[in-house]
């Protein structure tokens, strides 16, 4: 019997455990290592769902997927004007304030957020002080709603009431109009939990000077292509949610005729809140966002994310088709840098409805072109491109607008998939500040928090359900 010879020329293909690779990339030989994993953490219940939706209902479901991607990536919305929050926001009732993240009872709400709620309703003057607000909302003589069932999308604990000026963004094609307050800058302010007369006196320059300005400046210089001006931000570091100071800055620039023009009483008022306002753009990225995300959820079958929100109690996602939300308990925000004096046990749960913007190719998928992001990720640009990647690997698409110039202008990870995210136990990291928890002091730092698996495991089952009823 002839024996074979082993080759010295070995070219080798490791699944599983990397230290093989690493043993045989030392001894110079290639490898190529394949990243395998058990699907699902073998979760056998997942499996199954996941066989659904790989198996008979896979061309179907991604058919959908490329739809919803085409929405998300071609879809151009325009900031259109700015108006107070009662006339223009669908199902705004005259005493009702609209507050971030998924629904709850006011009395489950967390600290921040009942603080913000308690600034809004004093600032629509329907209650003399924070004291008479809380009798109010205790006794739900004022509504309480999630923003986002009334295509509305609002940072962190921010609570608006009607009398708030909002920014109306069009997505024409999609026939979509989004919405989002305009932003009320850093300090002492109640998008940050505070309910202190300067936050409120800050509501009120808001609903009487900053938005009336904002919209005389947009009656003159016209529409605003938003996220032309959102690409060229992530091209010069931003990555749209934590950072977006690029993009405020450009935004300046290309209204600053028009704020010369102001009349006197707003034009100082204006210029002077703008000009200490480095998140500005963040809200009208959001609305933006928000409009994209209309549009897409409208196309059924879909595994992409189209909602993802907190509210510092809990964490929803919802998929596009579906009017389903999917809820768990709100993550802690890790991966933080704090104030002096500040850390984990002072700080409030993941808040907010910034996370639109993940769910768009901006915030965690930009982070590789961001030095100042990187910061809360390991301190390099690898770790910013490592959360960059790892986007990559949880979505159905390339956003064709966003491109990364430290990783080669590779276009930003874009539309969530359902399916990969379990599948590989990977879910999104979102950028975000932190709230103290429950001393109404404010932000107390920045981080990045890890979305909770639960809700996509429960979003997998529920399409999965939907699609064996179809075969």
């Amino acid at each position: 019997m002839a024996r074979s010879a082993l080759t010295d020329d070995v070219e080798v293909v490791n699944v599983g455990l990397p230290m093989f690779a690493d043993a045989v990339r030392a001894q110079g030989r290639p490898v190529r290592h394949v990243d395998w994993r058990i699907p699902a953490d073998g979760d056998l219940d997942a499996v199954r769902a996941l066989t659904v939706l790989h198996g008979d209902s896979a061309a179907a479901v991604d058919e959908a997927n490329a739809e919803v991607v085409r929405r998300l990536d071609q879809g151009v919305p325009t900031l259109v004007g700015v108006v107070p929050a009662g006339t223009v926001v669908p199902g705004l009732h005259e005493r009702m304030i609209l507050h971030s993240g998924p629904p709850l009872p006011y009395a489950e709400h967390c600290d921040p957020l009942r603080r913000s709620m308690r600034a809004a309703v004093v600032a629509e003057d329907w209650a003399p002080d924070v004291e008479e607000a809380e009798r109010l909302l205790a006794a739900d003589d004022v509504l309480i709603d999630a923003a986002n069932h009334h295509d509305t999308v609002v940072p962190m604990a921010t609570a608006i009431g009607p009398s708030q000026p909002v920014l109306v963004v069009e997505n024409r094609e999609g026939g979509t109009r989004a919405f989002s307050p305009v932003n009320q800058g850093p300090g002492d302010v109640a998008w940050f939990g505070r309910d202190t007369g300067a936050a409120i006196a800050r509501l009120r320059l808001l609903a009487e000077t900053v938005g009336p300005a904002i919209g005389r400046i947009l009656d003159s210089a016209g529409g605003l292509d938003v996220l032309a001006l959102a690409a060229q931000g992530i091209a010069m570091g931003d990555d749209l949610h934590m950072r977006t100071q690029s993009a405020t800055n450009l935004l300046a620039r290309t209204w600053l005729p028009h704020i010369a023009a102001l009349p006197d009483d707003q034009r100082v008022p204006f210029a002077e809140y703008l000009a200490g306002n480095h998140l500005f753009f963040l809200n009208v990225a959001m609305a933006a966002a928000k409009s994209l995300q209309l549009w897409a959820e409208q196309v059924p079958g879909s595994s992409i994310v189209t909602t993802m929100s907190r509210n510092g109690t809990t964490f929803g996602i919802k998929l596009a088709g579906s009017p389903e939300w999917f809820i768990t308990e709100a993550p802690p925000v890790g991966e933080a840098l704090y104030y002096s004096g500040h850390g984990p046990e002072t700080s409030a749960r993941d808040i907010g409805d910034s996370a639109v913007l993940e769910l768009t190719g901006m915030g965690g998928p930009a982070a590789g072109g961001s030095p100042a992001v990187a910061a809360f990720l390991g301190g390099t640009m690898a770790d910013a491109a490592a959360a960059t990647e790892g986007f990559a690997a949880i979505t159905a698409g390339t956003s064709t607008r966003f491109t990364l110039p430290p990783m080669g202008f590779r276009g930003t990870p874009l539309g969530v998939d359902v399916r990969k995210v379990v599948e590989l136990g990977i879910t999104p990291k979102v950028t975000t500040g932190i709230l103290h928890v429950d001393a109404g002091t404010g932000q107390v730092g920045a981080g990045v928090a890890t979305a909770p698996l639960a809700c996509f495991t429960a979003a997998l089952h529920d399409l999965a359900g939907r699609q064996a009823r179809t075969l």
